[in-house]
């Protein structure tokens, strides 16, 4: 095997996810670098968190890159650069040029990053290459000053939410969530001055919500190689998701799936567009008229997407037989779970709290057997990772979610539609 350096970006599950997939393909600890230290990968000894403040944004990233460049320049092992978060995605697309010289930098060209991490840009392409959406409307501060934002085109329910993520971190209000389902216009028109009288000046997505609970939900992670062919695909079902006004549509359960025609649809979109990279997808059928739509697509693996390595595609894999082995040029494409064998059910919450909270149907039946036979999984307990510190850490943060469900499950069931 080649020797090569990894190196993750950021703290948060994402990043234990991709080590723990690199520890459990090749057996090594990997590096981190990090604006802050979280939770997911403290007391951990097969990531090595190093923290620089400032590091999410520039200039601060760039300082600490132009240090890095020199300490690298001169790697013997191919060293290759792995974000887990938008805001790092968004990053490493920027600095491209001047980071490749030193570091392996598998992402798209900034301009079309630009494009595609914006809603109302990826909604633009969605429509350019076929890929089904939900009926959008785009509310600009000016509408709301000159009031032609309440002319809603949708019946409600409608769902609403912000088009920049980064500025909504600063917008605080009572009620204030990472995105909204309405119920009628007063409640829509409160809502609304409440988003812009608050300090938020960019623009809002109007959606028709689409109706169904979690279960019809699907997340979609995909590789694609330097040669923008799709290499890997991996369907899952999310059955729960989280119900924090803040943290609304993370999921906390995965049943593996299979769909060849979806695997189709997001295949022949991923190469005409040229990616490259990983991707992932939040998308939700359409019972009204049986299609799925496209939410959004992250440019990174998701933050749930251990589900990946857990049945198998190990996610760590894919960059480094690509950009180090250089031996996916001419593999087939693996579109996961054709085989229901070996199914394993991932969990962010207790088992207890997916068996309560989890709607009562055939995929749930599915889940609860696989949780009897003992194939399920999490991102964060790991065998090979299992210090007292450690444990005791996961235990807390696994039992905050009673408390979370029990507050929150019962004021936003059904009402999800966003995940980021």
């Amino acid at each position: 095997m080649v020797k090569f350096t990894p190196i993750l970006l950021g703290s948060d599950i994402n990043v234990y996810g991709m080590a723990r997939s690199f520890n459990e393909a090749y057996g090594i600890k990997v590096q981190a670098w990090a604006a802050s230290q979280l939770a997911a990968t403290r007391y951990s000894k097969i990531v090595d968190v190093e923290v620089h403040p400032g590091f999410a944004e520039d200039p601060g990233f760039m300082n600490v890159m132009q240090e890095k460049i020199k300490e690298y320049q001169n790697h013997e092992e191919p060293v290759i650069l792995i974000a887990c978060g938008d805001g790092y995605a968004e990053l490493l697309a920027k600095h491209k040029a001047e980071l490749e010289g030193t570091f392996i930098v598998p992402y798209i060209n900034y301009d079309m990053l630009e494009k595609l991490i914006s809603k109302e840009g990826f909604y633009e392409v969605c429509e350019e290459y076929g890929l089904p959406y939900p009926k959008t409307k785009i509310i600009t501060m000016a509408d709301y000053q000159d009031g032609s934002y309440a002319d809603v085109p949708f019946s409600f329910p409608v769902a609403l939410k912000p088009e920049d993520p980064v500025s909504w971190l600063d917008v605080q209000f009572e009620g204030r969530k990472k995105a909204f389902v309405i119920k009628d216009l007063a409640e829509f028109k409160d809502i609304v001055g409440k988003i812009y009288t608050n300090g938020y000046k960019e623009d809002l997505i109007l959606q028709d919500f689409i109706p169904g609970d979690d279960s019809n939900m699907r997340v979609l992670n995909a590789y694609v190689d330097k040669h923008h062919q799709v290499k890997m695909m991996c369907l899952g079902h999310p059955l729960l998701e989280d119900p924090t006004p803040q943290s609304i549509g993370n999921y906390m359960a995965i049943l593996p799936d299979y769909d060849e025609k979806l695997y189709e649809t997001v295949q022949s979109f991923l190469e005409k567009i040229n990616y490259v990279g990983m991707a992932n997808f939040d998308i939700k059928y359409d019972s009204r008229d049986g299609q799925y739509k496209f939410f959004e697509i992250n440019l990174r693996q998701g933050r749930s997407s251990f589900y990946v390595t857990l049945n198998g595609y190990n996610l760590a894999k894919w960059y480094i037989d690509d950009y180090v082995e250089d031996k996916l040029a001419g593999q087939e494409t693996v579109y996961g779970n054709k085989l229901e064998s070996g199914h394993m059910l991932w969990l962010g919450v207790p088992e207890k709290i997916f068996a309560e909270y989890a709607v009562e149907n055939e995929a749930k039946d599915t889940a609860m057997k696989l949780i009897a036979a003992g194939q399920v999984g999490t991102t964060v307990f790991y065998d090979q990772d299992a210090s007292f510190k450690r444990w005791l850490l996961m235990k807390y943060m696994f039992h905050n979610y009673y408390k979370r469900f029990k507050t929150y499950f019962q004021v936003n069931k059904g009402q999800y539609f966003d995940k980021k």
